[in-house]
């Protein structure tokens, strides 16, 4: 992945984008590697916050970010908060987990990470997102999937909208099971606000815990083309918030 993916020119792409974009840093926590950043745009609409990069081994989630931000794809009526890469060892390294040997997507209870310890001091600082999405991959699937937490009203049709936009990349993955869960249809689990180990709780877990009510975690197959995964993820980024934005 390192051929693909390099952490350094990744943070001076980034900067330079949503420095253009009118977005604000924060610098959450110094690692050895590099910073865990959050990025902000105040705006007047609902609050959107956008994380990836949590597992260093899943490249496709902060270049999606980083093509979202060059492409201006953050709509100026919602306000946005953005973590493009909360694994700076990991993502040196190519390695899902932290250079501590820490899945951070896991340590959102017991905060045994600097990063998320840290992450997770300034989400409780935040406004409560009105919807979150975290950009995943998963090297066993085949197809694009995503689980959704919703603490609100049910809404088939956004699920089809999103599962739409991203079939030029990638069909929807099987049912009747995906990664572990009961699918409600292809390509979507519909999944509680519960963490699935008590002790492990995923950054979506905790969010929802603190009453964000409604998120998104996207997966792409890691078995395909780089180019393909990161198109994926802004396809279905971007059918998202056009409906959230059409409905707001």
């Amino acid at each position: 992945m390192n051929d693909l993916f390099k952490f350094s020119d990744f943070l001076t792409d980034f900067s330079a984008a949503a420095h253009e974009r009118g977005f604000v840093s924060r610098v959450l926590a110094d690692t050895p590697d590099g910073p865990v950043e959050a990025w902000e745009r105040e705006g007047e609409g609902a609050i959107g916050y956008l994380s990836a990069g949590i597992h260093g081994d899943e490249p496709a989630g902060p270049l999606a970010v980083l093509e979202l931000m060059r492409q201006g794809a953050f709509s100026e009526d919602l306000h946005w908060l953005i973590c493009p890469a909360l694994n700076p060892g990991g993502l040196v390294l190519g390695s899902r987990e932290s250079r501590e040997h820490i899945d951070l997507n896991r340590d959102y209870l017991q905060l045994r990470s600097l990063e998320i310890a840290a992450h997770a001091k300034w989400l409780a600082r935040i406004p409560i997102p009105d919807f979150f999405v975290s950009l995943h991959e998963d090297w066993e699937s085949e197809g694009f999937y995503f689980y959704e937490i919703n603490l609100g009203e049910d809404c088939p049709e956004r699920a089809d909208a999103l599962l739409g936009a991203v079939s030029e990349s990638f069909p929807p993955e099987p049912g009747p099971e995906i990664d572990g869960h009961e699918a409600r249809r292809p390509g979507w689990i519909y999944h509680s606000a519960d963490a699935d180990l008590p002790e492990s709780w995923p950054e979506a877990i905790y969010l929802a815990k603190n009453g964000c009510p409604l998120s998104f975690t996207f997966e792409t197959p890691s078995k395909a083309r780089l180019q393909d995964r990161v198109a994926a993820h802004v396809a279905g980024f971007q059918a998202l918030t056009d409906w959230i934005c059409m409905r707001k």
